[in-house]
């Protein structure tokens, strides 16, 4: 790899690096998902919730499983306490849920908005608060108790949708609180928008409520609002058992992949992206060939053809034509042993009929073959001639020899 290329390599991992390093350090965003989870300590989630509820109560419980199943159990007595964005309660739930209240025990739902079958059961229904001359989307909510200090009101100022109960059965509901849009600082709440009320059922008493931001830690822990909170909490008998839902809740606990603890963990999670980062530059740098790439180096050529050529063609343009017939005439003895396997040490008749018979030439053809290196032999000087007779007639016989070969093959 060439200078600039490492240097290209060095510069992009630099970079990985400080993007990462800011990464870690920049500001968290503000989670404002509405989850109400009591482990949550975003801003809509109820921890501070929870963790207050716990120093008047000692005896709290958390229910995971819907209410149809845990209420099978006939010890269970106190106060069942819903609270999210919505709940749906199914027809035998429901059912399961009013007879368990009748029997004394206390039921609190607070939710945007409810069901029509409870709603129709206690005689109630809602409608959403009118947000056209509220451009800031700001509200305030109070409570009708004179012990509770029924002048202040409590301020939220989080774009959402609020509902209220715009009919109630007033012989049997008592009205707890109000919410109205937010009128300014001190300012008292000026529509009646009921917003939580009370109404007894059977030996017990149900407890509904349209505004459970005020369970939230982003609305507790604005003061004073968590008096608003804990007025809500007086209508509670907190010498029974309190049960608290997590089954109906927005942000319940459940894990969707086993990566859940480190992508949920800002440590573990910036440990295994550097340890996925460290990975790709392992990769980069460990993955090429630890040595040169073998250059491609062509095989030398034998040029013994070309050398033998420019030989011959020397000794002939020098007019070597004696010396050439020699060599040629060397080299075909030579051929006849190695080839035909015969002895050139005497040439006679029956050597000259072994040999025709052995190249596939006739005897007369063999035998002038013969006269012309023997005429040839006893002359001190040949003529280019006399030299190209020879040749032609060498290379005559090689080639009836070779198509015999081949025909045999």
């Amino acid at each position: 790899m060439s200078k600039k290329g490492k240097i290209y390599i060095i510069l992009v991992a630099f970079t990985l690096l400080a993007i990462v390093v800011l990464e870690m350090n920049k500001p968290k965003a503000i989670n404002w998902f509405p989850s109400y989870a009591t482990h949550h300590k975003i801003p809509l989630g109820s921890y501070v919730f929870n963790e207050q509820l716990k120093r008047i109560s000692h005896d709290i419980t958390t229910v995971d499983r819907p209410p149809f199943e845990y209420l099978q159990n006939d010890s269970i007595h106190g106060t069942y306490l819903f609270y999210n964005g919505g709940i749906s309660f199914g027809k035998q739930e429901l059912n399961s849920l009013l007879d368990w209240v009748s029997k004394g025990n206390t039921l609190v739902v607070s939710a945007v908005d409810f069901e029509e079958q409870l709603l129709d059961t206690l005689n109630l229904s809602t409608k959403s608060i009118n947000t056209f001359e509220n451009f800031n989307n700001e509200y305030q909510v109070s409570l009708v108790n004179p012990m509770l200090d029924n002048t202040k009101s409590y301020k939220y100022d989080r774009p959402n949708t609020f509902h209220y109960f715009n009919k109630i059965d007033t012989l049997k509901t008592s009205i707890i609180g109000f919410i109205d849009a937010y009128r300014g600082k001190n300012k008292p709440i000026e529509d009646s928008l009921i917003s939580s009320v009370k109404q007894p059922f059977g030996k017990g008493e149900i407890l509904l409520n349209t505004f459970p931001q005020a369970y939230t830690n982003y609305f507790i822990l604005q003061p004073p609002n968590q008096d608003y909170t804990a007025g809500l909490l007086s209508y509670l008998d907190t010498t029974k058992p309190i049960y608290i839902d997590t089954y109906y809740k927005t942000g319940k606990t459940f894990y969707t992949s086993p990566m859940y603890l480190f992508l949920n963990t800002k440590s573990l999670k910036w440990a295994y992206y550097m340890i996925l980062i460290g990975a790709l530059i392992y990769i980069i740098f460990e993955g090429k060939r630890k040595q040169r790439a073998i250059p491609i180096v062509k095989p030398l050529q034998n040029h013994t053809v070309d050398f033998t050529r420019t030989i011959a063609n020397m000794y002939y343009e020098s007019g070597k034509h004696k010396d050439i017939s020699e060599h040629k005439t060397h080299h075909f003895l030579e051929y006849i042993r190695n080839t035909l396997h015969l002895t050139t040490s005497e040439i006679n008749p029956s050597f000259i009929d072994n040999l025709a018979a052995r190249s596939n030439n006739t005897i007369e053809d063999t035998q002038t073959l013969f006269k012309v290196i023997e005429t040839i032999n006893q002359k001190t000087e040949i003529n280019s001639i006399e030299l190209e007779r020879l040749n032609t007639l060498i290379e005559q016989f090689k080639s009836n020899n070779q198509w015999k070969k081949n025909k045999t093959i």
